[in-house]
């Protein structure tokens, strides 16, 4: 027997906002969130430009002293977790604790941590690395801090597969309710990697966008004839999962049931997307959501603006929906938030769930002049609002190979 898992509380730190509302609001509205790099480093760069949270302030949520041993992406990630408990108005009593658990996606960990170490090593006469080097930059410590936090001593994962990480860790954390294993779970991603080093390895892959050069929040243009490449972002993401029963009967509020979710490998490359590998991934998502693909109301895509991705993408869609999928509207929100790498399937499926929420779709950003070869509904530039949306799904496919699709639909008891 299987249990019903539902989302009761959200919470994000973006580039586009650090509050769920927020966050939609300027989605919607086609805000961006890509601006020039301001960082002390800029000069070393040939791409200049990244979707950075300008607006946080460590000191506004952790002391000097908590600040000494929690790094930006941990810190995004406490942000974003107590913003989804006090949302969902979750409690939990003693003897839930072993009840509930915490999964999260993350790429690199403590990215400037790890930098700053490597500089003293290589770079100093007299090298010293701080002592809490290990426990700032593991991968782990953001799942960590929040387990410490809300003493939750049921699963504690973090999952490390590049750009589905986090979509990953919610649908792991769904399987968990699901088949009785937890009743509460807390899941979602976080990264901060905008740092010199990850950003002139991106650079040196050739995969990062060209900046435009009369508007740079313009930079990023996935599905468009003219796209150059993705534009990187930092972040967080943080969902509460429960099931069912006990959301109802402590008078949650619903935003919408988590009804599907799947992984798959594409097995082919270790970085060429593979649009057969993906339409696997949506298939059998569909699948354990009990849908057919005509059920699904709007789809927030990987679109990374990459030239081969955005088509294998397409072309994916095109596979599983046939003629169906000139009708399902499609927009990839990384147009204006940055590819948030580990995070960035949380922050996209959390985009996804707000839409079922508001009945809106926000758009995707900068799409002037479409790629003849992706040819779908990708709502350029502009949302859609009053839409009538009973289910959506959103894609993550990664590097690795790696895919997940997450499926939420209008909850009804």
């Amino acid at each position: 027997m299987t249990r019903r898992v539902v989302i009761t509380g959200l919470g994000i730190v973006s580039p586009v906002g650090s509050s769920p509302e927020q966050f939609f609001t300027n989605l919607m509205s086609g805000v961006s969130g890509i601006k020039s790099v301001t960082s002390h480093f800029v000069d070393q760069l040939s791409t200049r430009i990244a979707a950075s949270v300008t607006d946080f302030d460590a000191a506004a949520h952790f002391s000097k002293i908590q600040l000494t041993g929690i790094e930006r992406f941990s810190q995004f990630a406490l942000v974003a977790a107590e913003q989804a408990v006090q949302d969902a108005r979750l409690v939990l009593d003693e003897s839930e604790y072993s009840r509930a658990g915490v999964y999260m996606g993350c790429c690199l960990g403590g990215a400037s941590t790890l930098e700053e170490g490597y500089v003293e090593i290589f770079k100093r006469e007299t090298p010293r690395v701080k002592p809490l080097s290990v426990l700032l930059s593991m991968n782990n410590a953001a799942a960590s801090h929040l387990s410490i936090k809300y003493k939750l001593q049921g699963p504690n994962i973090t999952y490390a597969t590049a750009c589905s990480s986090s979509a990953i860790a919610i649908g792991e954390a769904y399987r968990q309710i699901k088949h009785g294993y937890a009743d509460v779970m807390l899941a979602g991603g976080s990264e901060a990697m905008l740092t010199l080093g990850a950003m002139k390895a991106w650079e040196a892959l050739r995969t990062l966008a060209q900046e435009d050069p009369t508007n740079p929040g313009a930079s990023c243009k996935p599905f468009s004839k003219n796209r150059t490449g993705l534009v990187m972002g930092e972040g967080a993401a943080v969902l509460i999962l429960e099931d069912a029963e006990r959301a109802i009967a402590r008078g949650a509020t619903i935003y919408a049931e988590l009804a599907g979710y799947d992984c798959s490998a594409d097995s082919s490359h270790i970085t060429k997307p593979d649009a057969y590998g993906q339409s696997r991934t949506i298939i059998k998502a569909l699948s354990d959501a009990k849908l057919q693909p005509q059920d699904i109301d709007y789809i927030n895509a990987h679109g990374t603006a990459t030239l081969a991705g955005d088509i294998e993408e397409t072309r994916a869609l095109k596979q599983v929906f046939g003629v169906h999928a000139k009708n399902i509207p499609v927009s990839s929100t990384k147009s204006m938030h940055g590819h948030l790498m580990g995070a960035t399937g949380a922050v996209e499926f959390m985009a996804a769930v707000l839409a079922l929420k508001h009945q809106s779709i926000p758009p995707t950003l900068n799409l002037l002049e479409p790629d003849p070869e992706c040819d779908l509904d990708y709502v350029p530039n502009t949302g859609r609002v009053g839409v009538a949306l009973e289910a959506v799904m959103s894609n993550s496919f990664a590097f690795g190979g790696t895919n997940a699709v997450l499926i939420a639909k209008r909850f009804l008891a």
